[in-house]
């Protein structure tokens, strides 16, 4: 279950972003949602009349009214950063969660608009793998994340209609997939052959990734109407 919201400072759509948020805040039943805002993704809170736990970054690209809003805040952890540093607002955000004892943690705003720092931010799967905690990315039409052999997708809460799997950096070997509409039998998954296993959708009510060896990225999608 996601215990972190993280709001980065790229595009966002603000409907989806609250309404996911506010999802996920029902899901867990009363437990604290921790919520930060990584530099301009500040002006989603301000915005949209949330509060955030925790304000990270060198806050340079926030607007008159985002620098504002900033001071305004009593109850949020300020932590302004060196804008000459060796990370993005985003990695420093995720490993300031990390230190707070996050497990599961969403990154809203980190897709969309520049390519470099979406490809940095997909990095952050892998990254945040080895510091032993789950990252996802996720938009209105995406949700992005690393699976484990073993996983199982529910038909009635998955993201979006299709479901596609990429090798993350390595082949990921003996890929099989149960209860989709195109089933896998210990496939060797490459990252440069991945037609196969794009646009697949799950068929029974719950569907089976099983790995032998690898990374397994998935990526759930929908079209936008």
């Amino acid at each position: 279950m996601i215990d972190t919201v993280i709001v980065s400072g790229g595009m966002i759509q603000k409907d989806f972003a609250l309404d996911f948020i506010k999802k996920i805040e029902k899901e867990r039943n009363g437990e604290k949602l921790l919520l930060l805002a990584a530099d301009r993704g500040l002006d989603f809170f301000r915005e949209t009349g949330l509060t955030p736990d925790i304000a990270d970054g060198d806050f340079d690209s926030l607007s008159r009214e985002g620098k504002a809003y900033l001071e305004s805040l009593s109850g949020t952890e300020i932590v302004k950063l060196n804008p000459e540093k060796d990370d993005t607002d985003t990695q420093s955000t995720l490993n300031l969660a990390i230190g707070k004892g996050a497990k599961n943690i969403l990154i809203l705003g980190a897709t969309g608009g520049r390519l470099d720092h979406f490809i940095g931010n997909m990095g952050l799967l892998q990254y945040g793998r080895k510091k032993g905690v789950h990252v996802i990315l996720a938009d209105a039409q995406n949700y992005i994340c690393l699976v484990e052999n073993g996983h199982i997708i529910r038909k009635d809460t998955q993201f979006g209609k299709y479901v596609s799997f990429f090798a993350a950096g390595e082949t990921v070997e003996g890929l099989t997939l149960k209860g989709f509409k195109y089933p896998l039998d210990h496939y060797r998954l490459t990252p440069d052959n991945c037609g196969l296993t794009v646009s697949n959708e799950i068929q029974e009510e719950q569907a089976q990734v099983l790995y032998e060896k690898g990374s397994l990225l998935m990526i759930m999608s929908r079209d936008l109407k």
